[in-house]
């Protein structure tokens, strides 16, 4: 089994290297994204040099989300460079990027929402990615509050993982969010027993511009056990 293993490796090594070295036209490189392999899909990523048009953005974005870590870790890396050059190519991407917040791999959620910052213009996507953002975050808070913490610790764990990473998009979209559904998230993730959930609660408190409506909530969170909480 181990040598099998070996030998795939160097099969792969060799591919993604063929491809470092040699001069693919951009067609091509986008044609590994349709059919190619895990390693040439992750290195014709990594070698693309722009995503010219919407068709192209459409491959690219597919191999965001439903494919290999490898292969979505290097999309969501060259989406930070990407889709700044061409915003108006990604608007049409709610739900994958919905998706790829809440990634198994942290780093493709942490990409993919300094990638989307940049759509904050477009009134379409903002309306619409908020709306589902609120509702998924909504919808995610009563079976972790209502977990036994001593049973399906993993369950628990996957699920604070999403919520954390909504929240942490949530403070970066925190203007475009109403007033009341604000509320009723910062009402719930105040009294959430894991303290991650509670610093994104007084993270996103904290950006939220004329907040004495909030007062309440940020009155409980300065009494919490946690500093970084209590800054708020």
């Amino acid at each position: 089994m181990n040598e099998i293993l070996t030998e795939k490796h160097k099969q792969d090594f060799n591919t993604a290297l063929n491809i470092y070295e040699n001069a693919y036209s951009h067609d091509q490189l986008i044609e590994f994204l349709k059919t190619g392999s895990v390693a040439e899909k992750q290195a014709a990523t990594i070698k693309l040099a722009t995503i010219s048009n919407q068709d192209d953005a459409i491959v690219f974005i597919s191999n965001l989300t439903g494919c290999d870590g490898k292969i979505r870790e290097a999309v969501s890396f060259r989406l930070k460079e990407f889709l700044p050059q061409n915003p108006e190519f990604y608007t049409n991407f709610v739900n994958k990027f919905l998706d790829a917040i809440i990634d198994i791999n942290g780093n493709i959620c942490r990409n993919t929402i300094e990638a989307i910052k940049n759509l904050k213009p477009f009134p379409t996507f903002t309306t619409e990615f908020c709306q589902k953002l609120t509702a998924k975050t909504l919808e995610i808070i009563p079976p972790i509050k209502a977990f036994d913490i001593q049973e399906g610790k993993y369950k628990i764990n996957k699920e604070v993982f999403k919520l954390y990473w909504y929240l942490e998009t949530i403070s970066e979209f925190v203007e475009f969010i109403p007033e009341e559904e604000l509320s009723k998230i910062l009402t719930e993730t105040k009294d959430i027993e894991d303290y991650t959930i509670r610093e994104k609660t007084a993270k996103i408190l904290s950006k939220i511009q004329n907040s004495d409506n909030f007062d309440h909530i940020k009155s409980e969170l300065k009494k919490d056990k946690n500093y970084y909480v209590r800054r708020v």
